[in-house]
């Protein structure tokens, strides 16, 4: 287990080889502004490069089949014309002093069949339809039933998933993440309001972590362990997701990841809103006496809080994310005491440069 830093966040840290100049880490935000086949556009490379200051910068969602598109705008790293875009994105950042990695995401059943290939159902652990709406090309329109995935389909994802691993080391990637959070296909296998499968992928929680776990050794297959990280959010209800028991759930998880030796385990903390039906409320201190081995922390972080956390050990590292959105150069504003750029929820989705590539330095903003 790493020990705690009177620095706090400030404080450099080794990770996988890499040397983290700060604790600070931008957080994966889905921004919806590739282009033409899910490509990253220069304005993706000028946004990340603004970022470059961060300790470890990760990369919006990343989808790794065209199947694994849920929403409009979201960048793919399944082409060569994609792996292209984000050789960009990569040599901007690491021409600033940054490192990256890649989240590499399915959505699972949160996608629209006039999003998927041949305008096919989307593909879940079972066949249970969500509730609400998704944003699609033509406007909101309802969530339909997916189609349960066959064991042999299975198979298929986790190849898509080491693919797309070679893919992000072709692109210049530092690393990837394991995009296992937030009501999406790999959370969707774990949590039992989505599972109902009676095969070797439903049932019990080693079952329904099973995906998890494949899916992070197809990685690792491709990085070696040390450059793979792995996201969870065991309470996250986005996506009309719940488990019975989380905090057990998630145990077993985490437990069978901690013999991999990966770069980080991500976690998203419990917020308001959130709610455990049975069980211990799992925050980061529930997770930090699982796993001696890096650990990161998200969930609406301060800068005090965030110090808090870190010198207490009970996280190695943090990840912020609306903040680094609207301000491209959080740490020094961290760093000053400086106040902080308002995000514009308004243009988090809406394409092009405003809300994306504008936001001042603080720099900038007083000259």
């Amino acid at each position: 287990m790493s020990s705690g830093n009177s620095a706090g966040i400030f404080s450099s840290f080794k990770l996988g080889g890499l040397d983290l100049p700060s604790r600070i880490v931008m957080a994966p935000m889905t921004r919806s502004r590739a282009g033409d086949n899910e490509v990253p556009l220069e304005i993706a490379a000028t946004y990340y490069e603004q970022r470059a200051s961060a300790g470890l910068i990760i990369s919006e969602g990343t989808q790794i089949s065209r199947q694994g598109l849920g929403y409009p705008g979201t960048p793919g790293i399944h082409s060569d014309e994609q792996v292209a875009g984000w050789q960009k994105v990569t040599s901007r950042v690491h021409d600033a002093g940054g490192r990256i990695f890649a989240q590499l995401w399915h959505v699972g059943r949160i996608s629209h069949p006039s999003l998927q290939p041949d305008n096919g159902l989307p593909v879940g652990p079972s066949a249970i339809q969500p509730a609400g709406e998704i944003f699609t090309f033509s406007g909101m329109q309802p969530f339909v039933t997916p189609r349960a995935l066959e064991l042999s389909e299975i198979k298929e994802i986790i190849d898509q998933y080491k693919a797309a691993a070679e893919n992000a080391k072709r692109a210049g990637f530092d690393g990837v993440e394991l995009h296992g959070a937030n009501g999406y296909l790999i959370d969707q296998f774990i949590r039992d309001k989505t599972n109902r499968r009676t095969d070797a992928y439903g049932g019990t929680a080693l079952n329904r972590v099973r995906l998890l776990l494949e899916a992070t050794d197809a990685l690792i297959d491709v990085w070696g362990a040390e450059r793979v990280g792995v996201r969870l959010s065991p309470t996250n209800p986005f996506n009309d997701i719940a488990d019975s028991h989380p905090a057990d759930t998630f145990a077993v998880a985490v437990r069978e990841l901690a013999s991999r030796s990966l770069a980080y385990l991500h976690v998203v903390e419990p917020q308001q809103g959130h709610t455990v039906e049975k069980g211990e409320w799992p925050d980061i201190k529930y997770f930090r006496r699982l796993w001696d081995g890096v650990l990161m922390a998200n969930g609406g972080y301060t800068l005090e809080r965030a110090n808090q956390v870190v010198n207490d050990n009970a996280a190695d590292l943090i990840s912020f994310g609306a903040p680094f959105l609207a301000n491209p150069d959080l740490p020094y504003r961290f760093k000053v005491g400086a106040a902080l750029n308002a995000p514009d929820q308004a243009t988090f989705y809406t394409g092009g440069e405003k809300g994306y590539i504008d936001y001042p330095t603080l720099h900038e903003a007083s000259a």
